[in-house]
């Protein structure tokens, strides 16, 4: 709610937001659109919104239908009118207007219908009131000046009463309404609008004006479903997105360690494209996989496949999704592009997600939409779904066939909005197929700029590490024959180098050998010297001796 002017709630999902509050409150608002467009819903939600969530009791006065038809038509939708008006809380006012039964003379006028609505408003206290539709009541007027001056009084009655009304009406030429002046003496004007293209109906709803506060101004998609009325205002969404540093896992580990720090940041948008057979879907029903074995929750969209087509492809590589789902951590939603409006698609996925609270999103695939409708149009639905994830904080998964090989670009021109790209490839070598990955971009993470061999089994996913050839990366039976061919000629390598050991050993071995011999006779040659020495030595010592008894013999020393 925002300062100025008092609102009331409607309780239509999304419609409050869109408005900042609600309708004007005590003021009159018209609700106008052709045939099947939704006014008399978008009339009966906010009227029994009113009585059972805001305590406000109102009138619905209807011109056309009967009251046991008016309670029939949203008795589907589980709105319990019948019960609301045997509480009192709802009065059903039935208004028969023959115009071939009444005459117009002199200054007729409505007197007689607004004591008739004062007095149903007093009898439950009403704060809320309905009328539709207005050109049922005004088509008892034939002169133009009358029915202008009683739409004013009308309208001035309804302000007077301090009742917030809601006013139907039906489309004119040229103008929003028949008679052309009731979008102008009310406070609130919004037109709804159901269209056709290419056999695909799509019901919009805009905001012509809203006195006295801002609003929504873009033509916003509403969905009439199970829940009743819901619009979704999803092209208001800015650029404030909420920015984490948590990293999540895809569930293939060789993939999360080719970036720094392990897997993708929490709340960025992952785009998988690639050709056919590339595995797109598998990669993204791992992402999907591995929020489930995290304990969140998973919403997987697929526009190709139907649920159980995909848990039984996954269990082909040992995934098995199925326990995932009996949890209720992971919801598949299967639609056929075709079957609804680019809007409506959007307004269904968004409403699923409010519902789901999921904490990943998987769309596959987006190129599905591109054939649908104006490639703007295109771009514009998917620009609201990837803001409004980045809003709530939830990562997306978007898939995208591409028609060539390696190509860099993407068909709705999106790539220049995801936060990472992982692109995909097909290549053919020697007669037969391979895949391969690469990491093109990773916003905010250093991550291997290497191509990796993409290999899909009964244990898992795994990313093979790049072999290098002389023509580049080798992939399948090119990299098995050129690692078998190395391997080879390392053998050759090895054994060469073993055979030169083993030589060098044994000259080793023989010069030690020679050298052992020498060292003995070098030994010997000392010992004979140093018997020689010894034999000399001890010869000079007896010399001496013998010297000296000669002496002594012959009497040295005598006088």
């Amino acid at each position: 709610m925002t300062d100025g002017i008092n609102k009331a709630r409607t309780g239509i999902t999304g419609f409050d937001d869109l408005t900042l509050g609600g309708l004007p409150s005590g003021r009159p608002t018209l609700v106008c659109g052709s045939a099947g467009c939704g006014k008399t819903l978008f009339a009966s939600t906010f009227l029994i919104n009113g009585a059972r969530e805001e305590g406000e009791p109102g009138v619905f006065v209807t011109f056309e239908e009967r009251p046991v038809d008016i309670v029939d038509n949203v008795a589907s939708l589980g709105f319990g009118l019948g019960d609301l008006v045997a509480q009192k809380k709802i009065h059903i006012e039935h208004v028969s207007i023959n115009p071939a039964e009444l005459a117009e003379v002199g200054d007729y006028d409505l007197e007689a219908l607004f004591l008739r609505l004062e007095l149903a408003v007093d009898e439950i206290g009403a704060k809320r009131i309905v009328l539709d539709t207005i050109e049922s009541l005004f088509s008892a007027f034939q002169n133009p000046a009358i029915l202008r001056a009683e739409i004013r009084r009308l309208f001035d009655w309804l302000k007077e009463k301090g009742l917030t009304a809601v006013i139907t009406g039906e489309r004119g030429d040229g103008s929003l309404t028949r008679q052309g002046l009731e979008e102008y003496v009310s406070d609130c004007v919004i037109l709804l609008d159901h269209r056709v293209h290419n056999q695909v109906s799509t019901r919009r709803l805009r905001i012509v004006k809203y006195r006295g506060t801002a609003h929504g101004t873009n033509e916003y998609p509403f969905l009439i479903g199970e829940d009743g009325f819901s619009v979704l205002p999803v092209s208001s969404l800015g650029l404030g997105h909420r920015v984490f540093d948590e990293r999540i896992a895809s569930g293939i580990d060789d993939l999360d360690a080719m970036l720094s720090g392990g897997g993708f940041h929490r709340g960025s948008s992952v785009l998988l494209s690639g050709v056919a057979g590339s595995g797109k879907s598998t990669i993204s029903a791992s992402f999907a996989h591995a929020a489930c074995q995290r304990g969140e929750r998973a919403l997987y969209f697929s526009f190709e496949e139907s649920e159980q087509q995909t848990v039984r492809n996954m269990r082909s590589i040992g995934m098995d999704l199925q326990p995932c789902i009996d949890a209720g951590l992971l919801a598949c939603i299967a639609a056929r592009p075709t079957f609804y409006s680019l809007e409506t698609h959007l307004a269904v996925m968004l409403r699923e997600i409010e519902r789901f609270q999921p904490s990943l999103v998987v769309l596959d695939p987006i190129s599905a939409f591109i054939d649908m409708g104006d490639p703007l149009e295109v771009q514009s639905m998917l620009l609201r779904m990837i803001d409004y994830l980045k809003s709530k904080g939830i990562t997306g998964v978007f898939t995208h066939l591409t028609h060539a090989q390696g190509e860099a670009k993407t068909d709705a021109g999106l790539s220049s909005l995801m936060d990472a790209w992982i692109l995909l490839l097909n290549r053919e070598v020697h007669g037969e197929f391979n895949r391969e990955l690469y990491l093109l971009k990773a916003r905010g993470i250093s991550h291997s700029n290497q191509v990796r061999e993409f290999v899909m089994s009964a244990s898992g996913i795994r990313l093979i590490e790049p072999y290098l050839g002389a023509a580049g990366a080798l992939t399948g039976s090119s990299r098995r024959y050129e690692e078998a061919r190395t391997r080879r000629e390392e053998a050759v390598r090895t054994a060469e180098i073993a055979r030169l050991q083993e030589k060098i050993a044994q000259r080793r071995r023989r010069t030690e050998a020679q050298i052992e011999v020498l060292t003995a006779e070098l030994e010997a040659d000392e010992i004979e010297l140093k018997s020689i020495v010894d034999q000399e030595n001890s010869y000079l010592t007896q010399v001496k001796v013998d010297a000296a008894e000669m002496a002594a013999s012959r009497g040295a020393g005598k006088a």
